[in-house]
């Protein structure tokens, strides 16, 4: 073998460093194995107890996230010295008795019906049939004083998804209209109500809108089975409708988004933000698997926070020319409630926020690529490509339209607003027995994992982040995109 003398491995060794860009070199300066095993173990350790919502070990995460935000030189935003943006949420412990009383008709709780909205009430009261409780069903109706009856869903629907949207609606008019209370007659083969009892049988947590002042308003759905009591609710008249229930509790929980920010270089363009952002929480304790109860998260979320931390090390030593701002969500798996939350209560206004980078995971079935959740549906696809392929990854789109993964992700409540806003995901191309053994399983610890892929991985996402954050071509959403009019209201386009 050859041997080379010091000056022409130098110069080997220079040249080599010339075809790497600028930004590629200060990537590969900050993405090492060691930190991100370290990151990932603590995360994803059996002590932190599956990172639940709300749980103490969940908040523990969060102060590690922020000192470690403080650490690599990260700056709090203006009221925000300890990085915790407070995230108001409550558990509601749901009812455990109830009845309905329609004349000489009996429903029991939970068999015949449920509360979807309200507290524990007791209430009799006329009720007045709508319909499928639309505007023009409310405009002719006098309902002050009733109880509103209607169908559950719109004309055409039959997706009970929607049909929780629609009882928002209707239960916005009813309580505008001075009823006391709005009562939905519950239809539905494919998904039986037995099936819907014990879906809301369980305690839930939501976020706590101290805004809203309708909370404590009743919306409830009823069993059809029970044809004569739906009857007699439909006839309303002189006859009273009576309904109780009891046993509900509603506690307020602590729980945070972690949030920090880097300036960016540039005189003007650091007047525009990127998000890089990633939850945190998983699903905590629960049924055993092979002894094991505790699903820890470490593709789920521990790698996508730890994505978010290597980009956060690199852009504080070296700031790009838009503005960092780094987002750790709470309560993800409950709802994406801390993004929600974020999106409606931003610390930075929306509209200065050119881009969200999310970083979420289920799992890994193809260590070959990187998965982009709406890569081809923003103008950035181009620097995500090149950044990935750069590491030896190919950048592909969602090949799964049926799961919805795109909606299924924090991401999706920056989308709304009009903020482009893809999400970087391990290599996933289907959910197949490789993916399933992991996801929402005990199984997903840290020492599953492909550390030598997840290198790859992590210096692909830092390496875009710096091209979108230097980048002068628009990254918005590509023409036709389902969010495209809300970016162009958001940014005044």
């Amino acid at each position: 073998m050859m041997m080379l003398s010091c000056t022409a491995t130098k110069k080997v060794s220079d040249s080599a460093a010339i075809k790497k860009d600028k930004d590629q070199q200060l990537t590969e300066s900050t993405v090492n194995i060691n930190d991100i095993k370290a990151h990932i173990h603590y995360l994803a350790s059996d002590e932190l107890k599956g990172r639940d919502t709300p749980s103490p070990e969940l908040n523990i995460a969060a102060r590690y996230l922020s000192t470690s935000l403080m650490r690599y030189g990260v700056k709090p935003l203006p009221g925000y010295e300890d990085y915790l943006q407070k995230v108001p949420m409550k558990t509601v412990t749901p009812a455990d008795t109830g009845l309905l009383k329609v004349g000489t008709h009996q429903m029991e709780f939970l068999t015949d019906f449920l509360m979807l909205d309200g507290d524990n009430l007791e209430l009799s009261a006329q009720t007045v049939f709508l319909d499928r409780g639309t505007e023009k069903d409310y405009e002719k109706a006098d309902v002050k004083g009733k109880i509103v009856v209607t169908i559950c869903g719109y004309e055409g629907q039959d997706d009970p998804q929607a049909w929780f949207y629609a009882a928002k609606e209707k239960k916005a008019r009813s309580k505008k209209n001075g009823a006391i209370a709005h009562l939905e007659i519950y239809k539905n083969p494919q998904i039986p109500f037995f099936f819907l009892a014990r879906f809301f049988s369980g305690t839930a947590t939501m976020l706590d809108d101290e805004a809203e002042d309708d909370d404590s308003f009743p919306v409830l759905w009823v069993n059809a089975e029970n044809e004569e009591a739906i009857k007699a609710l439909k006839e309303g008249g002189k006859t009273l409708c009576n309904v109780y229930v009891d046993g509900m509790k509603v506690e307020p929980v602590e729980t945070y988004n972690v949030v920090g920010m880097v300036e960016g270089s540039d005189p003007e363009l650091k007047n525009e933000y990127i998000i890089y952002s990633a939850h945190y929480d998983h699903v905590g304790v629960g049924r055993e698997v092979e002894g094991d109860s505790i699903y820890n998260g470490a593709r789920d979320n521990a790698v996508g926070s730890v994505t978010v931390l290597e980009a956060a090390e690199n852009l504080a030593l070296y700031p790009t020319k838009r503005s960092a701002l780094f987002i750790f969500f709470t309560g993800e798996e409950k709802g994406l409630l801390g993004s929600a939350y974020y999106a409606d209560n931003p610390i930075i206004p929306l509209n200065q926020v050119t881009y969200c980078f999310n970083s979420d995971n289920a799992g890994y079935n193809d260590t070959s690529v990187a998965t982009i959740i709406g890569l081809e549906r923003t103008e950035a696809e181009n620097l995500i490509q090149q950044a990935c392929n750069t590491y030896g990854l190919k950048a592909i789109q969602d090949n799964m339209p049926q799961e919805g993964l795109f909606d299924r992700s924090d991401n999706v409540n920056f989308a709304k607003k009009g903020v482009p806003a893809p999400t970087f995901s391990l290599g996933i191309t289907a959910f197949d027995d490789t993916i399933n053994t992991y996801y929402h399983q005990p199984a997903d610890g840290p020492n599953t994992l492909d550390y030598d892929y997840l290198v790859k991985f992590f210096k692909s996402y830092v390496y875009a982040c710096r091209l979108i954050g230097n980048t002068s071509q628009s990254v918005f959403w590509k023409e036709g995109d389902k969010y495209y009019d809300a970016g162009k209201a958001l940014y005044n386009k």
